[in-house]
């Protein structure tokens, strides 16, 4: 077994019910017992919540529920706060940890506990963070650079799977309510630099975890097309928005409150 007492595993829900029993399934078949599960679901349709309430008995989860959707912002906040342990180990429904989970989670728990200055660690990620620094057991220090020009500087906080302590909302403020997801998101990231916050990324980033996405319960978040095109003149205007975005991620960091 491998036990993790102080440590909650988190989970945000909405509408998936049958990815969620995989992800709570994967992580019962690697032997992986936190100190409490909680499930903190968007106000789903009834038959995802009878489907979840069906589970509770073999997973032994905390659902905390709410009367209708109020956004991602709401649905980590009020998990957060249902969480009662030191740690919290944060996994949306849509992903599946990969064998060699445990072993590596194992190392990322021993420094948040040896080390108060981490106050996250990054298992999944589509891109690397642009900055690196060699830390140990393949796990890197993320760096923010001021002067660097790549825009994904500023995603050194984000929601896909990772650690965190769990005065996390104390320290960087709450999740914004009433917004879309991805502003959500970057919000805390540029709180999180704000509060100077300090992290951890997993130099494999596409080994831990899996995202899940079938027919029958897929992403609800969707990419623009033009971010992906190889036309010359798309790539072009891409390289002037991702400038443009440089900068205005760079006032925000310096006047958002």
């Amino acid at each position: 077994m491998h036990i993790f007492p102080d440590t909650t595993l988190l989970i945000t829900h909405y509408n998936r019910s049958e990815s969620l029993e995989r992800l709570l399934s994967s992580f019962e078949a690697l032997n992986c017992l936190f100190g409490d599960i909680v499930v903190s679901d968007d106000g789903s349709r009834p038959e995802h919540l009878e489907k979840i309430t069906s589970l509770k008995d073999r997973f032994k989860f905390n659902l905390v529920t709410t009367p209708k959707n109020r956004g991602l912002g709401n649905n980590i906040n009020k998990g957060q706060d249902a969480v009662q342990t030191a740690y919290t180990l944060y996994v949306q429904e849509d992903f599946q940890p990969a064998d060699i989970f445990p072993a590596h989670f194992t190392d990322a728990i021993g420094f948040m506990r040896s080390d108060p200055k981490w106050d996250i660690v990054r298992f999944y990620a589509y891109f690397a963070y642009p900055t690196l620094k060699p830390f140990q057991k393949g796990f890197s220090e993320m760096v923010y650079s001021f002067w660097d020009m790549n825009h994904l500087k500023f995603y050194y906080y984000s929601d896909h799977p990772h650690l965190r302590r769990s005065n996390f909302l104390e320290k960087f403020g709450r999740y914004p309510e009433g917004i879309k997801g991805d502003l959500t998101e970057y919000t805390m990231a540029v709180h999180f630099l704000q509060k100077k916050g300090k992290g951890l990324f997993f130099n494999d980033f596409t080994k831990l975890f899996y995202q899940k996405n079938s027919s029958d319960e897929p992403s609800t978040m969707e990419r623009a097309d033009w971010k992906l095109s190889e036309n010359p003149m798309i790539k072009l205007a891409r390289l002037g928005y991702l400038r443009y975005r440089w900068l205005k991620n760079t006032l925000d960091l310096v006047l958002m409150k």
